[in-house]
């Protein structure tokens, strides 16, 4: 995730302060990693620096004074751009997964153990994200959908490994 390019898409909405971003990204993008407050005011000093966004001048609030940031041209150029560009479709042919099953195996150490191990876990996580799909409002839904289609697959690569671990200890072990 992109912060710096979340914070200036949340400001193309309305000017904001920096507590009304923390707050509107944690809502929609920070489910379970909140953004720490320093890191919104480092990405938006960053962003002023580079003349993507300006400060507004300190206001008197409910608590210490706050400044108003503002979208720039520039940043919002910057935004569009990157709303159309696509995100790449990686097929991630190095996955921490398989590292662990090769390293396993290279090592004689237990790797069915260790997929039976990541299957569980995947479960679990599964179960967890069903939940929230089940309960939750539909911003929620939509990245339980995005994280059970991946541990589906996950689990798909995990059961053809498992079939072809034998091939695969003869192969890494030449």
């Amino acid at each position: 995730m992109s912060v710096p390019l979340a914070l200036l898409g949340l400001l193309d909405r309305a000017p904001s302060h920096g507590y009304d971003l923390k707050r509107d990204y944690d809502t929609y993008f920070g489910r379970g990693k909140p953004l720490p407050f320093g890191q919104v005011y480092a990405t938006l000093a960053r962003l002023a620096r580079d003349g993507k966004v300006s400060a507004g001048a300190s206001e008197p609030g409910e608590g210490p004074d706050r400044k108003r940031y503002a979208i720039t041209t520039t940043g919002r150029h910057e935004v569009e751009a990157w709303l159309a560009d696509p995100v790449a479709a990686e097929p991630y042919l190095q996955t921490v997964l398989f590292t662990k099953v090769v390293l396993a195996l290279m090592l004689g150490r237990d790797a069915a153990g260790y997929l039976d191990a990541q299957r569980a876990t995947h479960l679990r996580r599964m179960r967890e994200l069903t939940e929230i799909k089940r309960s939750g409002p539909l911003v929620d839904a939509l990245l339980a959908d995005h994280g059970l289609f991946h541990l589906e697959a996950d689990l798909r690569w995990i059961d053809v490994t498992s079939a072809r671990l034998s091939a695969l200890a003869e192969e890494v072990r030449a």
